[in-house]
């Protein structure tokens, strides 16, 4: 009969449905308690008078009677019914879930079970464990507000679509009932199974008192230590009770406390209980029901205990047990964290260098990992419900990081390992278990059949075991062996068992440790969750926030601190099917959030080192070297120095001489905050957490990518009022310095410094960041045009080919900066090589832009003189007449003020062009702005192409210019009025950029050509034509004023030739005497002295 009761597959079966219930019942309490996440029929207003009737009058409420106050439930009662639906059904599966239990525990109390931790360790921790988590359903949901209005609303909705209540309905109201106060109610239920549970709770007190001890004990024990007894380091380290030495001390506090509290008859009359309870008292003062459901374990004992007669004295030890918490809870719990710390950490180094002890050290491992998580436990739920205390400090961690650390890199060593653990133990199972199993039963005296088959099973199973099955890589699956044995010990702990397994205890000892070994071969992921899971931060984010915080301003912590965002990978598995809404993407975020706090102190302390750099390398520019110069100079002079009162500059360099190294300067501290970042995130490469799999190195980088872009925006130090910028050469010097010092990132962590600088650069050469910021292509492009060029129209700035720069005019108005030291080849290349060829395009296109707003205004000048050009094209060689248009053409010097300005822009972009010559790209509407030279701009072509219209038609197009090009040629002769258009022999080039019309000329004439399919050689032979004839009248006219400046405007009719791809000096020589350039260069350079050395 015994074997029909099937205790063992209830107990587990239940076990695993009740934690689901548990689950479902806290998640319902969290929802309806959150204002966020509270449904919303219950917030509805118009629901407000029916929940107060429904709460006023439950389980009994009159849903005909009364129906004005259910009107509103009546309106939406489709509606009501299937939002309340799964919340009925989960109240009706606790129902059915304590109909299970009670109908379970009663068989267990008729079959008068034997229970032992020691000895039938699985059914009575099953047991155990199946009376707290129903306890805990129970309390979950007496602590559940809404839970009679959600199934009053069922109910009441399901009467009005229905016209009959739900059958199930009374029961649930019963339920409700009797739970209003459940502890009452709970010890009444348990009061016929005291002998059971008291029997389970009392073989406890062989293992419990040993695992509560303080970490003095501990630490002369040499808890944990391989290295205490080294001769027996390769000993396998097994004992009699193997799984009690890694069960939870909170799961054994959460069965002491709730299991006497049901069963407290046992603590006036038991010395023994009443030692193990008080023991358990003393522990902390708040236990956990489930998630971050707490139970106040000395107020909830003395509220139940005050109204029962008879337990005054049970009062006194809860109220002296709570004192002693508060005294010595916290200092006792500090200190063993502070143990583990140092424990865990030579075990890791230990089996870091020798991971072959992992075989037969591996309960060390999991003894290690179920310490720590206990201590971490007690310490999150004691910090979020902290009582008021003398010492706070004793509830705060600041080195939590490390025990977090060396958990998850044991976790990491068993699963790295653990194809040594297999062949250890399937070796030991094999070839000792097998054996001594074997010996035991056939020493037995009695052994029924059904006995004899699960035991004969277990030895035939181990000895077929062997290394090669691990070689091969064959999956082991020891589950059926494990059930088996649970079912063995229920079969022999019932009374009067044919095989009592009491009598027996070397059976029970084998078996436990094969049990053990078994779990090593094929459940090692089961048994890391089961002693090492620390889901439960994902419950206690502000705690788990906290910890993160505090540890991060340890600068010895800052090497663990990847332990947090590793730990946001257990969350996943807290998740149970019954439930699967309640775990959210908050672990994501809490995982993210902690990476990139990471992320962001590094990149702090990386930048700053280059920032440190940056300077050491600014020091060493030749602009800084002239007060070393002077210095030189006064010594050599013999001039008296500085007064000693002046502060003397350090040279470069005397920063590295120290006189004691023990002193650390700032770069040291730097360094070595670098090295212990970089330490966390050896760790590991990526973990995975929710279906994402999380790269820690790519926090670093994306936050070294935006930092960086950020960093040399800012080195630009551009200024848009004062006009001010760095010049281009010392944001390249800069950059370079954090260049270099980003490669030596690698020599701590394994990071692609090549692609995130590349990345980073390539962003800096397009108009905006990834991040939508400006750049330095933007900046430099904005300040090229806005501040030089600008002043370059108004000739504040020339423009110098001598020189192949632009110089600042000397004028008595105060400079914001000198132009050569902007625009010369240097500055140039600099500038081509910080924004690349994408920058020179986004350039040129900027430059375009203004050109093409000269044009237009040029074409509206063009239309409002076209009948004037029209008689001057036509009668160029006619004096006489050309004076009489000459006074009624208007804006001549407004059209080569213009032309003046596109020559300028033409001219610069050229400058630019020509220092991109060592980047090329294949496609050719882009070789100019990779530095290639083109007869025809396309860049101008395609920017005057876009200005045309359907308005305008080609002919039309056409005419105009060429009416532009006559307007120029006529209009030369004004510039002899302009004092400026002096030729300035050293510069190469006039005071008032005129030179520059020859580019401009010859490029806006070829690009207007080309676009209309003309002859760009046949418009600037008649160009040529009519300009050199306006110039020769030039020469015929005897004023003074005009004649001053006439020879260097001859010179610019020989640079449009010069400039010119379609012209030659034949074609100027057939229409302007060579006579007249020849004295007019030698009238220009008369006065220049050539000293040949």
């Amino acid at each position: 009969m015994d074997y029909q009761q099937k205790l063992a597959e209830k107990l587990t079966i239940l076990n695993e449905r009740g934690n689901g219930v548990l689950i479902r019942m806290n998640y319902i309490k969290k929802t309806c308690g959150d204002p966020k996440l509270r449904p919303s029929f219950l917030t509805d207003k118009a629901m407000e008078s029916a929940i107060k009737y429904i709460n006023k009058k439950f389980p009994n409420i009159d849903y005909r009677g009364n129906i004005q106050n259910l009107t509103s439930i009546q309106r939406q009662k489709s509606e009501v019914l299937s939002n309340t639906t799964s919340y009925y059904e989960s109240f009706l599966d606790v129902i059915e879930f304590r109909d299970h239990v009670y109908e379970l525990l009663n068989t267990i109390d008729a079959c008068q079970c034997f229970f032992d931790i020691t000895t039938n360790f699985d059914f009575t921790k099953n047991y155990l464990d199946l009376i707290i988590t129903y306890t805990s359903v129970i309390i979950t949901l007496s602590r559940i507000d809404d839970k009679k209005a959600l199934v009053g609303m069922f109910n009441c909705a399901h009467e009005m679509t229905n016209g009959s209540s739900d059958p199930s309905y009374p029961r649930l109201g019963q339920m409700f009932l009797e739970y209003d106060h459940p502890w009452k109610k709970l010890t009444e239920e348990f009061g016929p199974h005291t002998k059971a549970v008291t029997t389970a709770l009392l073989s406890l007190k062989m293992v419990y008192p040993r695992r509560n001890l303080p970490a003095e004990q501990w630490r002369s024990a040499q808890l944990l230590s391989l290295l205490s007894a080294p001769a027996a380091m390769l000993d396998s380290a097994c004992c009699d009770t193997m799984a009690c030495e890694y069960l939870s001390m909170e799961t054994m506090e959460r069965w002491i406390i709730i299991g006497f509290l049901l069963c407290h008859s046992s603590l006036n009359s038991n010395q023994a209980s009443q030692e193990l309870w008080k023991m358990g008292l003393r522990s902390g003062i708040y236990l956990t029901l489930t998630r971050d459901e707490v139970l106040n374990i000395h107020k909830v004992s003395e509220d139940l205990f005050d109204n029962i007669k008879g337990y005054s004295k049970r009062i006194a030890d809860i109220k002296e047990c709570r004192e002693h918490v508060l005294v010595n809870g916290g200092a006792m719990h500090r200190e063993r964290r502070h143990f583990l710390r140092g424990a865990l950490k030579e075990l890791c180094k230990v089996l870091e260098d020798e991971p072959g002890l992992l075989g037969p050290k591996a309960l060390f491992v999991f003894m290690a990992l179920s310490f720590s998580r206990d201590e971490i436990l007690w310490l999150v739920r004691h910090s979020e419900n902290m009582p008021k205390l003398k010492v706070p400090e004793d509830y705060i961690d600041n080195q939590m990081a490390e025990l977090l650390y060396y958990m998850e890199k044991l976790r990491g060593l068993m699963r790295k390992y653990n194809n040594v653990v297999q062949r250890y133990h399937v070796q030991y199972l094999a070839q000792f278990d097998a054996l001594v199993l074997n010996d035991t039963i056939q020493n037995m005296y009695v052994c029924p059949e059904e006995e004899s088959v699960l035991m004969t099973s277990f030895v035939s199973t181990l000895s077929g075991l062997s290394v090669k099955q691990v070689d091969n890589k064959e999956e082991f699956d020891f589950r059926a062996l494990r059930l088996d044995w649970l079912r063995l010990q229920a079969y022999t702990s019932v009374n009067k068992a044919p095989l009592p397994l009491k009598d027996y205890p070397d059976l029970a000892k084998v078996m436990n440790l094969t049990q053990f070994h078994t779990k090593m071969v094929d459940a090692v992921e089961e048994m890391l969750y089961e002693t090492s899971e620390l889901s439960i931060f994902c419950f206690y984010p502000r705690v788990f926030e906290k910890m993160f915080t505090q540890s991060s301003e340890e600068a010895t912590m800052k090497r663990y601190l990847m332990a947090f965002p590793l730990v946001c990978s257990h969350f996943s598995q807290s998740g149970d099917p019954l439930c699967p809404e309640e775990v959210s993407v908050q672990s994501l975020r809490l995982c993210v959030t902690f990476l990139e706090q990471i992320a962001k102190q590094t990149s702090t302390v990386v930048l700053e080192i280059c920032a440190e750099q940056r300077n050491l390398c600014d020091q060493l520019l030749p602009k800084h070297c002239a007060e070393t110069i002077s210095a030189a100079r006064y010594r050599k002079q013999k001039k008296p120095m500085p007064k000693k009162g002046e502060v003397q500059k350090e040279k470069p360099g005397a920063e590295s001489l120290r006189k004691d190294r023990t002193v650390a300067n700032n770069m040291d501290k730097l360094h070595l905050m670098l090295t212990e970042l970089c330490s966390c995130y050896s760790l590991c490469g990526d973990f995975v957490v929710f279906d994402h799999i999380v790269v820690p190195t790519e926090f670093l980088i994306s936050q070294l990518e935006t930092r960086l872009s950020e960093i040399i925006v800012r080195m630009t130090n551009y200024n848009q009022t004062t006009q001010e910028i760095t010049r281009p050469s010392d944001l390249l010097a800069g950059i370079r310095a954090y260049v270099a010092n980003l490669h030596s990132l690698s020599c701590y962590i394994n990071v692609d410094v090549t692609r995130l600088v590349k990345s980073v650069l390539l962003q800096q050469t397009q108009p905006l960041d990834s991040h939508g910021g400006q750049t330095v292509t933007t900046l430099y492009t904005n300040w090229f045009l806005e501040s030089l060029l600008r002043q370059a129209s108004n000739s504040l700035i020339v423009h110098c080919p001598t020189l192949h720069c632009f110089m600042s005019q000397v004028t008595d108005a105060e400079q914001s900066f000198r132009a050569e030291e902007f625009s010369d080849i240097s500055e140039l290349q600099a500038l081509a090589e910080l924004i690349g060829a994408y920058g020179l395009k986004f350039l040129s296109e900027n430059l375009m832009w203004h050109i093409t707003s000269q044009v237009t205004e040029l074409k509206k000048m063009v239309i409002e003189n076209m009948d004037v050009l029209v008689q001057m094209k036509n009668n160029f060689d006619k004096p006489e007449e050309m004076v009489n248009l000459k006074k009624r053409l208007t804006g001549g010097e407004n059209v080569l003020k213009r032309m003046t300005i596109i020559g300028v822009i033409l001219s610069f972009r050229a400058m630019v062009q020509e220092c991109l010559k060592d980047v090329t790209l294949s496609i050719y509407e882009l070789a100019s702005a990779a530095g290639l030279p083109c007869d025809i701009d396309p860049s101008l072509v395609a920017a005057i192409r876009s200005m045309q219209t359907d308005n305008t038609s080609p002919d039309e197009e056409h005419k105009l210019s060429r009416l532009l090009l006559v307007y120029i040629a006529v209009s030369l002769p004004l510039l002899a009025l302009d004092p400026n258009s002096f030729y300035n022999r050293e510069h190469g080039g006039h005071n008032n950029n005129i030179h520059c019309l020859a580019r401009a000329i010859n490029q806006l004439a070829a690009a207007m050509f080309t676009i209309q399919n003309k002859n760009i050689e046949q418009q600037l032979k008649e160009f040529l034509l009519l300009a050199s004839s306006t110039l020769l009248q030039l020469g015929q006219n005897v004023e003074r004023m005009e004649i001053k400046n006439r020879e260097s405007i001859y010179l610019l009719l020989h640079m449009i030739v010069e400039e010119s791809p379609f012209l030659s000096q034949d074609m100027l020589e057939s229409c302007f005497p060579y006579v007249l350039l020849r004295n007019a260069y030698r009238e220009v350079y008369k006065s220049f002295i050539v000293t040949l050395g």
